[in-house]
């Protein structure tokens, strides 16, 4: 009864107080409400979700940091659809995750699509901009532990391992003490400069994951071959694979990594996936990206860029 609404305290000449007026929320609803069903408990507010999603982009923060500045932030609140200042998290950061994942390609355009009514009613890009556009590339990084064959060797068996409890098959051994020990023993060595001696603990790595590997597809029951077949796939994949081989696996949790060398003076390889990005030529108002897989010359990806940002704004550039 006490407590004073969100709208009266704020400053309403902030941008994010602006903006949340200017984007159109009942598309979303329209939209991504069919994502939902309408038994069992109610799904997460979908403002709330897109409303998250565009200030993780907007600062360039992570699932973890964007719902921790939620908390701490009144304008984040009042952004998202809050009346009255929450002071506990409003979702578990893993839900943006499993959010983009739901929505897919074709929402994350729409989300970028609805910004640009936005900016063409708050000034910030002209009608005339949009005829015009600079298309570039870049790395979008992701977040993956710096790839070394002893972690990958190791990461595997451990995650094959792990599924293997899960299912019920025994096995008839998991490496996970002496896995453990030739890991370390490969860094130190490897930081020592003994590469001979790390080389050998790496084999002894890709040895385990070999057997391990090997193991589980003699006790394998047919029933149980899907659950498997990812797993069997990336091991095999990281067996495989030679130094100089094209299409290597960088990561295990994200095998759409590719290390990418963009001639930077300052970080010679980084290990994402290459993005084009289109943006206004006379405002630099960002009007369309696409994640560009497997390393394709930046120049074969303007004609996508140039379609997308047609279908955005129904402009002809």
């Amino acid at each position: 009864m006490f407590r004073s609404r969100l709208e009266n305290i704020l400053d309403h000449r902030h941008g994010l107080y602006r903006l949340s007026g200017l984007i159109d929320w009942e598309m979303f609803e329209r939209e991504f409400g069919k994502l939902y069903s309408e038994e069992g408990r109610p799904g997460i507010p979908i403002r709330l979700m897109v409303g998250l999603t565009y200030l993780s982009h907007a600062f360039n923060t992570s699932d973890e940091e964007t719902v921790r500045r939620w908390v701490e932030n009144p304008y984040h609140q009042y952004f998202c659809g809050e009346e009255y200042f929450q002071h506990r998290l409003p979702i578990d950061p893993s839900s943006l995750s499993r959010w983009r994942k739901r929505i897919g390609a074709e929402g994350a355009e729409l989300i970028l699509k609805l910004t640009i009514p936005a900016g063409l009613s708050s000034g910030a890009v002209r009608p005339s901009s949009l005829e015009r556009v600079v298309v570039d590339t870049t790395i979008q990084e992701k977040a993956v532990a710096y790839p070394t064959d002893s972690r990958l060797y190791n990461r595997s068996r451990e995650r094959l391992v792990k599924l293997a409890a899960e299912q019920g098959i025994r096995l008839r051994q998991s490496y996970q003490r002496l896995g453990s020990q030739a890991l370390l023993k490969a860094g130190r060595y490897a930081h020592a400069r003994q590469m001979s001696r790390a080389r050998r603990e790496i084999k002894r790595l890709k040895t385990y994951l070999g057997r391990v590997v090997r193991d589980i597809a003699r006790k394998l029951r047919p029933e149980l071959q899907p659950v498997f077949d990812a797993e069997l796939a990336l091991a095999e994949r990281l067996l495989t694979q030679k130094r100089q081989d094209k299409n290597k696996l960088y990561s295990l949790h994200a095998p759409e990594v590719e290390c990418i060398s963009k001639g930077k003076a300052h970080k010679k390889f980084e290990f994402g996936v290459k993005v084009s990005v289109a943006s206004t030529n006379r405002d630099n108002f960002v009007v369309g990206m696409l994640a560009e897989p497997g390393n394709p010359y930046d120049g074969h990806t303007l004609g996508r860029a140039i379609e997308q940002v047609e279908r955005i704004t129904g402009c002809a550039v």
